[in-house]
């Protein structure tokens, strides 16, 4: 085996020549741009964007600036500051063939569990013309109903401790208050998660927190931050330590966390940026009036269909999308779904042919390399489904529409919990997981206990159509099983 190449600034030149590598010198790049959670996601889509960017001689001013709040960003931190904050971008085509990138726009690194002072003070220097994130749809502590959630004891202590913050917003406060006390101009916050009106959720959530503790601030932030929409899509899996030795044997690179998805790439964004922004539509990014109708289709398309392959297909005995994707019954039920019950609601959509991003999306799925796992797509779903799926039926039931296949991930959903209690195969990774375990397995008597649960299910046990459908499939998914129901 060729001698291993470990990652750093002075070791890239001696990387094989196949492996593209950053044609800018880092070492002059500024930055720009301050990332709030810098994870696999982060990595595959806004850092690849921007360096594509900068090896294109441009954008030397954006460079990025990770910052990690919590202390599981720890690992993350400690491999890519003892990596000078390179890493290796691992590209999987469907044919088997791979392609290597070593990322370098992310020029540094904090971790804020540590540093309070050192993230503020980034976020707040006046270089910095865009605070973005990926904190995970669960990150913007809101209820069901939409509101902002300040029973959250973290919340609690940044509004008694705002100079020594926990959460997004203590530190977006933070940062905005020192920027208004210097005559400093606002960065633009710019949300990079899976959530419809990304941006205008971020927007109410932080205008919520700070009116808490300073409205002569929150009237500020309304009037001088701007807070683009945006929809994101690279299939990003969990990287595995296969993943990591298989860089070492094929392409020589010690990389202690590479990253690696799917070739394909989208990201649609409002261009609301009043500090200035890169350029990323040079490299592919597409900048619209109305970012709204590419969220809800790829939300309800793609994300949505993510959730029903992970359920049903974990309860059917798969372990990854590709393998679920190829039981014919599979997908099947997924591409009706997304026929039947999804695309009714989407409407046009400028720019896009459904019927070949629905063909796309199945091919995606199908790509054998990416070996995205099930127990990945089925964490957080107590956060996941209701802005992916829960959406479509509330549709549906105003239009009187389908909503059989929906109601069937609904019960998958309850049934795989239940079954978590008693079998090791199904792993619960969920801030509710105590609750909605307890709920469905309570609800085996009774099924609609599993629905009385508003803060994830908000009015829906109120639909007498919803809730009759509902029991008879979660009851009809308990006696003759998954794959039975599916074909029935």
């Amino acid at each position: 085996m060729r001698k291993l190449t470990t990652l750093k600034e002075n070791s890239i030149h001696s990387l094989r020549g196949d492996i593209r590598r950053p044609l800018y010198d880092r070492s002059r790049v500024e930055v720009g741009i301050v990332h709030i959670g810098v994870g696999g996601f982060h990595r595959a889509h806004q850092a690849w964007y921007t360096n594509a960017l900068m090896n294109r001689g441009q954008a030397h001013e954006w460079a990025i600036c990770g910052i990690g709040l919590r202390e599981a960003d720890r690992k993350m931190h400690s491999v890519l500051k003892s990596q000078d904050c390179l890493y290796s971008l691992v590209e999987k085509h469907s044919d088997g063939h791979v392609d290597v990138s070593i990322i370098g726009s992310i020029v540094d690194f904090i971790l804020a569990v540590d540093d309070q002072r050192a993230a503020i003070k980034r976020m707040a220097h006046p270089d910095t013309k865009i605070v973005s994130l990926t904190i995970t749809e669960g990150g913007y502590n809101f209820t069901h109903a939409g509101e902002f959630n300040f029973q959250n004891p973290d919340v609690q202590w940044d509004l008694a401790h705002i100079d020594r913050p926990k959460t997004v917003f203590g530190f977006l406060a933070a940062a905005l208050k020192i920027r208004r006390e210097k005559g400093l101009p606002a960065f633009a916050i710019q949300s990079c998660d899976n959530i419809e009106h990304n941006g205008d959720v971020i927007k109410k959530m932080l205008i919520a927190f700070v009116s808490r503790y300073d409205e002569l601030l929150s009237r500020w932030i309304e009037s001088h931050v701007s807070f683009p929409n945006s929809m994101v899509d690279r299939i990003t899996p969990v990287t595995s330590a296969a993943d990591i030795e298989a860089l070492k044997v094929s392409h020589a690179i010690d990389d202690g966390w590479p990253v690696v998805c799917e070739p394909f790439t989208q990201w649609v964004v409002e261009d609301k940026f009043l500090n200035g922004r890169p350029a990323w539509e040079s490299v592919g990014a597409q900048f619209v009036p109305d970012v709204a109708p590419y969220e809800r289709m790829k939300i309800r398309l793609l994300n949505a269909s993510h959730s029903l392959l992970g359920l049903l297909g974990t309860l059917m005995g798969f372990r990854t999308i590709d393998e679920a994707i190829a039981d014919v019954r599979l997908e099947r039920f997924v591409r009706a779904f997304m026929d039947q019950e999804v695309t009714p609601i989407l409407g046009e959509i400028p720019g896009i042919d459904l019927e070949y991003y629905k063909v796309t999306l199945i091919e995606r799925f199908k790509n054998k390399f990416i070996r995205d796992t099930l127990a990945r797509i089925c964490s957080e779903s107590s956060a996941k489904l209701p802005k992916f799926l829960l959406p479509t039926i509330q549709d549906q039931l105003r239009n009187d529409g389908p909503i059989t296949k929906s109601v069937t991930v609904v019960a998958a959903w309850c049934r795989y919990l239940e079954l978590a209690a008693t079998e090791s195969q199904y792993q619960v990774d969920d801030a509710m997981k105590d609750e909605i375990m307890k709920l469905a397995t309570e609800s085996a008597h009774d099924p609609t206990i599993f629905l009385r649960n508003r803060t994830v299910f908000g009015n829906l046990v109120d639909s007498v159509r919803f809730v009759e459908m509902y029991n008879s499939t979660i009851n009809r998914m308990r006696t003759m099983g998954v794959q039975h129901l599916i074909e029935a």
